[in-house]
Order: C-alpha cells, then structure tokens, then sequence
C-alpha cells in the first residue's frame, strides 16, 4: 500500500486523476491523503490554478488527447492539490473542499461539503454532498446533493440515471432516456436541468411535478426516502 498526504487547508480545491476506480471521502482534517494499493503508486502535488489549463477531445468513452498547457505570463492564484492515481486508489480531503475528479472507470464521491464535479468513465455515484456541479458517466449515475450550483446544467449517462437534488424547487427539467422524452417543471422553472441516459432516468423528488406540453408526458419520479 502506497500512501501520501499534504497540508491543504480547510477549504482547499482539490483535483482527483485515476486510470482505475476512486474513492473520495471528506473527513474533518486538514491534509488531503492518497492512498493506492496498485504496483504503480500515486503523486500529490500544489501547483498555483494559473500554471495550467486543459484540453481535452473525447469521442464516446475514448479520450484522443488530455494534455496541460502552461499559460505564459501567468500570473500565480489559488492552490491546487493535483492527486493523480496510474490504478485504483481512496483520497480522504477536508470537508470544506471542492473537488474535481477525473476516472477511467469508477468514481464514487461522499460526504463533501464544497462543489464536486465528476466524469467517470464507468459508474458514478455522488451520495451525501452539498453543491453539485457538472457530472457524467459512461454508465450508471446515481446522485444525492443538497443543492445544485449552477442554473443551467446537463447531466449524461451511458446507462440508468438517478437523480435527486434536495433543495431544487424551481426547475424546468428536460429528460431523454430510453423511454423517450419528457419535460416537466418544479415550481416557477428558474433553473433548468437535462437528465440523458441510454438506460431510465429517475427523478427523486418531494415537490409537486406539472407535466409540459406538447405531450404533457412524465417519466419515472420517486419521493426520497424518509
């Protein structure tokens, strides 16, 4: 088992890279610690936000170039914590940060009070976190937020998608899955949320739904668990 840890700070912004599965975990310390049981071993970094961008071209679940630019005369930001995994690994980062995480399989987030955004290349399940932002999957998704950070946001999945975001009570959200498609609004429709899936979408909610026109048709909505 190969390990590393870093000092980041109660509120750090932190990016996951794994060519496996991942597990992240927040906890109430203040170091981000990485954890691998693969012959390939891990590195955490802190480099400035400002040293790098990304650019990234994917057709389906194939990646054709991930490559990091340094920007010239860039001037230095905010820290990154960069743990990157070559396998499978767990990374524990306080609770207070946002987190970002890349893998080429499964990712699986809990327990994270920032912004979390995710895109696995097999199943991703994000359970037990505040603020979602961007997340897709190459397979099944399953989410539980307390709230979504952006106003205009899509959501994909290569196969069923479960969707509950606690708070959102003014939605206008547009589903395509296997059944077909389907529109419907949650209040007065302020913010707006595309759910796409190759297998059944499913809406866990406990406000009314209102079915929209032209066929007024709804799909598959639960109420969350007590």
């Amino acid at each position: 088992m190969t390990e590393r840890s870093i000092l980041a700070g109660p509120h750090p912004k932190v990016v996951v890279k794994a060519g496996g599965d991942v597990s992240v975990r927040g906890h109430a310390g203040d170091r981000v610690v990485a954890q691998t049981a693969s012959k390939w071993g891990l590195s955490v970094d802190r480099r400035p936000e400002s040293e790098f961008a990304r650019a990234r071209a994917v057709i389906g679940d194939q990646v054709l170039f991930d490559v990091r630019l340094k920007l010239p005369g860039a001037k230095a930001s905010t820290e990154v914590i960069e743990v990157k995994l070559i396998g499978s690994g767990t990374v524990l980062v306080p609770e207070q940060a946002v987190v970002t995480v890349y893998a080429g399989k499964d990712i699986d987030v809990r327990g994270v009070e920032g912004q979390v955004d995710a895109y696995a290349g097999h199943a991703l399940n994000l359970q037990g976190i505040r603020c979602l932002g961007h997340a897709s999957a190459g397979r099944a998704m399953t989410i539980e937020s307390q709230t979504l950070c952006g106003n205009e946001e899509v959501f994909q999945a290569g196969g069923d998608l479960r969707f509950h975001v606690a708070d959102l009570t003014s939605v206008r959200l547009r589903v395509k899955d296997i059944g077909g498609y389907w529109e419907a609004r949650l209040g007065a429709g302020e913010k707006s949320v595309y759910l796409k899936c190759t297998g059944d979408a499913t809406l866990v909610t406990d406000q009314p739904v209102e079915a929209l026109p032209p066929y007024f048709i709804l799909g598959k909505i639960e109420k969350p668990a007590p």
